[in-house]
């Protein structure tokens, strides 16, 4: 069989060099569509990936919050409840551990405090008690200084990193630069400055940033405190399974773990990010496919001429013994050497286009999100498009040529 093959496959290459040009023309047209259909791909995988990106610098698309129910409501009224578990800086190291490598956690509370630095007037800001990966969470930038370490957030250090507006607010010049290394009191206890927020359009409250193990001691008393947990997935595709592992570990240290925890993820949003991305590479792959039919066309009536060029041999060949599947074999070996010597070209001209394209459009107008990525995904839907194209197209002479009487193949003129 496969000496069949790679004979049927030298003798289809053989026929079709005895025309090149009309070969080669034939072969363009799959270019082109291979081409078309790899460039089209690979500026839909990088507008993803973009998308992605800026979704998860700008949204909690790839967080899913771990919360205590405090509350719950009924008729319209809400009413707190009891026997909510409250989690810990153990029940964060636990539940990392649940999710591997998939995400990362962390951990946060916000209170009300007062903020005193004398000679300022006293200012009422809201406390952020946090471990010190939260800064990754919250995409926020330090400015000035620097954000409190792992270590310092775990053994409840006595620093604190102040909000931009607040640092001004309590700056004797209004530059927030020299409050580091200065001494503000949040409710009773004196914290250390060591970082100023980055400023931000439309910053309007004051906010400040301690360790959680410093919620206790800062935070006004308003019964107990209940710190939340936020999971992180390493990429959107990633989220749900994440979620299914937090729930394992909630199911495996909560037997009823519904009653007292909220799982919360911008399903909503993330189903719409989904579905928007491949709606966009559905249609846009589709456009692209018709030039791919194009060049099937063009294989088809090479084939064909092919055929009519050649009915006396495939009589020949028949009437010495060759049978209708070594004939269909040979026409279908050529069809998808056409495919395969276009199917190479495209690829690699798409490819070239995809990011010459991209680079041109980001070079002449800039802020312009225009990449190109390349994906497995794409390069097998390419090829795997040729081929179908190939046999398809492929088939109907092929066929032809098989279904021929040697006798009148022989005679035909």
């Amino acid at each position: 069989m496969k000496r069949a093959l790679r004979e049927s496959l030298f003798q289809g290459l053989s026929a079709l060099g005895i025309n090149p040009l009309r070969t080669a023309l034939s072969t363009l047209g799959i270019v082109i569509g291979v081409a078309s259909v790899i460039m089209t791909l690979a500026l839909g995988d990088g507008l993803g990936d973009y998308a992605r990106n800026s979704l998860a610098v700008t949204t909690d698309v790839q967080t899913v919050s771990v919360a205590s129910r405090t509350s719950e409501l009924r008729d319209g009224f809400s009413f707190p409840v009891s026997g909510y578990p409250v989690f810990t800086l153990e029940d964060a190291g636990e539940l990392g551990d649940a999710v591997g490598n998939q995400g990362e956690v962390t951990m946060s509370v916000s209170g009300r405090a007062i903020v005193t630095a004398p000679p300022a007037a006293p200012h009422a800001v809201s406390v952020n008690a946090t471990l010190a990966n939260y800064i990754q969470f919250g995409r926020k930038d330090v400015e000035i200084g620097r954000y409190f370490t792992d270590a310092e957030a775990r053994r409840n250090a006595s620093v604190v990193v102040l909000s931009h507006n607040l640092a001004v607010a309590l700056s004797r010049t209004g530059d927030p630069a020299p409050m580091i290394g200065h001494t503000v009191r949040v409710r009773d206890r004196s914290l250390t400055i060591i970082g100023v927020m980055s400023a931000y359009v439309g910053e309007r409250l004051f906010n400040v940033y301690v360790p959680i193990g410093a919620a206790v001691t800062t935070f006004q008393p308003s019964g107990v405190i209940t710190p939340s947990m936020q999971v992180r997935a390493r990429s959107i595709e990633e989220v749900n399974s994440v979620r299914d592992r937090v729930v394992g570990w909630l199911a495996s240290r909560y037997p009823h773990w519904e009653r007292g925890v909220d799982v919360e993820l911008e399903s909503a949003r993330l189903a719409q990010v989904n579905n928007a991305m491949f709606v966009f590479k559905l249609v846009m792959g589709a456009l692209a496919g018709v030039s791919l039919v194009v060049g099937g066309v063009g294989i088809m009536n090479v084939l064909l001429a092919s055929v009519t060029e050649r009915t006396r041999e495939i009589g020949v060949r028949k009437a010495v013994g060759a049978t209708r599947g070594d004939i269909l074999l040979q026409f279908l070996s050529e069809s998808l050497a056409l495919a395969g010597v276009g199917t190479g070209l495209g690829t690699m001209v798409g490819l070239g286009g995809a990011f010459a394209l991209a680079a041109a459009a980001r070079r002449l107008a800039s802020g312009i999100p225009m990449y190109a990525a390349v994906s497995t995904a794409t390069l097998v839907t390419a090829v795997m498009a040729a081929t179908v194209v190939g046999l398809s197209f492929g088939m109907y002479p092929a066929l032809r040529a098989a279904r021929l009487s040697p006798i009148d193949a022989i005679r035909h003129e």
